[in-house]
């Protein structure tokens, strides 16, 4: 998200699709920090699953308009997004996040609830695209996630 909040989504492995003389893209190990999986500062095999972790952090972005990380906060437990939410989420307190605007209490919880699941550390834990349509749709019943590690930091 850029300064005034547009949306500056611009991959999420669709390079992927194209032939290798189609693209200048590079597909090594490149992205902004709090938006790139995990796996990939581990060294660990890389799989679709990174793309659900981008997708989980845009979503949280999106949700409560502001950026994952933010070290220009007034407590240093609300630097990382995706801990301040896990912390609401359980509380059941989420509604404090949404400062002045009127929501769906339940839509909510539900599509927090699909963010962290796909931002878990573990890619095996991240559902997969087609399970996470299903969950924001209310297709698929939605436990609460485990809390998210900060291990990108």
């Amino acid at each position: 998200m850029d300064d005034l909040w547009r949306a500056k989504i611009s991959d999420f492995g669709m390079a992927k699709l194209l032939m290798g003389d189609q693209t200048r893209t590079f597909t090594g190990a490149r992205g902004t920090r709090g938006y790139v999986a995990p796996e990939w500062q581990k060294n660990t095999p890389i799989s679709v699953k990174v793309d659900i972790y981008s997708y989980g952090v845009v979503l949280l972005e999106t949700l409560f308009c502001r950026r994952n990380l933010d070290p220009n906060v007034s407590k240093p437990e609300e630097i990382l997004l995706s801990t301040m939410v896990y912390g609401c989420l359980v509380e059941k307190e989420l509604d404090k996040l949404m400062v002045g605007e009127e929501v769906d209490k339940r839509s909510l919880e539900r599509m927090v609830m699909v963010a962290l699941w796909c931002i878990q550390d573990e890619p095996a834990l991240r559902p997969s695209i087609k399970t996470v349509v299903m969950m924001l749709e209310g297709i698929t019943d939605i436990c609460i996630p485990p809390c998210p590690t900060d291990s990108f930091i």
